[in-house]
């Protein structure tokens, strides 16, 4: 399978699982309209073929359906799931945000260093590619940022890890949008992160735990500061 194929087919995944965490979580309603697939494509920076496969993988499990002319529409599948996260408010929530991740993304990382897989590394190593060709262009990706770290949870085998991500989603992109911004207006911010990216791969995919964790801990550390200076203690 080429690179760009296999990129296609990871960026359709993770516009899959957020569509499918909006529909569990109530975001849009039975019978709802979803936006269409221009509007999508420009909300999750990807292309529409990307948006496309994933409404087919949504249509394809029974969770929407489609009317000709009309566009697709949210079927009552019965899994409502609400998550258990209310909705950012605050400056003070989005560092609650940044002290919580510090808390889990750490071990998560060490841990996918002891258990990460061909495949775990391969994800990982697919939403830094795409970090580098963002970071080539002087612009940051907060969806690939995201992928990044939602990989390295996956990597780690413990659904509890991967599972509080995804309930973190829509907070943790707020977050890295603010930083996005922040490192553009910081001379060589953009790649000074990427190195700190790639130096958690390469911790994991070494099998360095240790390594990892110290990393992952700095990369997060050093996020968090760069929003909120003067830098707490």
């Amino acid at each position: 399978m080429s690179d760009s194929l296999n990129a296609r087919r990871s960026l359709s995944d993770a516009v899959f699982d957020r569509m499918l965490r909006a529909i569990k979580s109530g975001a849009y309603a039975v019978d709802e309209r979803l936006p269409t697939e221009h509007t999508l494509a420009s909300e999750f920076q990807v292309s529409r073929p990307v948006v496309r496969d994933a409404l087919q993988r949504l249509r394809d499990q029974g969770l929407i359906y489609s009317r000709r002319g009309a566009g697709s529409f949210v079927r009552d599948h019965g899994l409502r799931e609400p998550l258990g996260f209310g909705q950012m408010e605050n400056l003070s929530d989005l560092q609650h945000c940044y002290d919580f991740r510090l808390t889990i993304e750490p071990e998560a990382a060490a841990m996918a260093a002891h258990r990460r897989t061909d495949n775990a590394l391969k994800e990982i190593k697919s939403a830094l590619d795409l970090l580098r060709d963002a970071t080539n262009r002087q612009s940051h990706r907060a969806d690939a940022d995201f992928m990044f770290h939602l990989a390295i949870a996956k990597a780690s085998a413990n659904p509890y890890f991967s599972t509080a991500m995804q309930a973190l989603e829509e907070h943790i992109a707020i977050g890295m949008r603010f930083h996005g911004m922040s490192l553009r207006s910081t001379s060589n911010g953009l790649q000074h992160v990427f190195v700190e990216h790639t130096a958690v791969y390469q911790a994991i995919s070494t099998g360095d735990a240790e390594g990892a964790r110290n990393l992952m801990r700095t990369h997060l550390a050093g996020s968090r500061d760069r929003l909120f200076e003067p830098k707490r203690p």
